[in-house]
């Protein structure tokens, strides 16, 4: 934004108006860099298409009214709790291909992402599980990889639907295809190495 220019009647309100205006532009840039998109937009999309209050959105990702508030304004920038962000991109892509429209079943996701037992791994992606209590083989290893940790978070068939619906994003959509192609079970992996080890040890002996 230019700087304001000088005028002879301009008030020192008007200057803090334009500085705070300028300073929210950034903000709302800098948010959309690391999150895909300014928060409010996020915020206003979820709650419209829920029906929902900004309120019960923040009961739901476990912020504060008064935090979320600051961040949809963009008077915050980033997301202090790695849990919230979790929260907010699960919710994200359980409304991808469309929010519930009946009250029961928008009352049964916030209820569900609320509770969900996220795991964060590093700086780059949460993890977890789409149930209360997520299966330990669900949990990644420390040195998990985004497309391992978003396998922990939902099934092939939701990670495909959710990398078509990112289509302007293509480098979220590539990660979300990587991990909706399932890799072999380890253990079968190494159930089948065994074997072959064991048909190829007992080959000469049998002869």
């Amino acid at each position: 934004m230019p700087p304001v220019p000088d005028a002879p009647g301009l008030q020192p309100a008007d200057l803090h108006a334009a500085g705070l205006r300028t300073r929210l532009a950034r903000n709302r840039g800098r948010q959309r860099e690391l999150y895909g998109a300014p928060l409010g937009d996020r915020v206003r999309r979820l709650t419209a298409g829920l029906g929902i209050t900004q309120g019960r959105l923040a009961q739901t990702l476990g912020v504060s009214p008064a935090m979320l508030s600051q961040l949809a304004s963009a008077r915050r920038v980033k997301i202090g709790d790695p849990a919230v962000l979790a929260r907010l991109q699960l919710l994200d892509r359980r409304c991808a291909s469309g929010p519930p429209r009946a009250r029961a079943a928008v009352d049964a996701l916030l209820a569900e992402v609320a509770a969900a037992q996220l795991h964060w791994t590093g700086d780059t992606a949460p993890t977890g599980s789409d149930a209360v209590r997520p299966a330990p083989e669900q949990v990644p290893s420390p040195r998990a990889t985004p497309a391992d940790a978003l396998r922990a978070v939902a099934p092939p068939s939701r990670l495909a639907a959710a990398a078509a619906a990112l289509s302007a994003f293509p480098e979220l959509a590539e990660v979300l295809r990587q991990a909706a192609a399932r890799p072999p079970n380890r253990s079968e992996t190494r159930s089948r190495c065994g074997s072959v080890e064991r048909s190829t040890t007992r080959g000469p002996l049998a002869g």
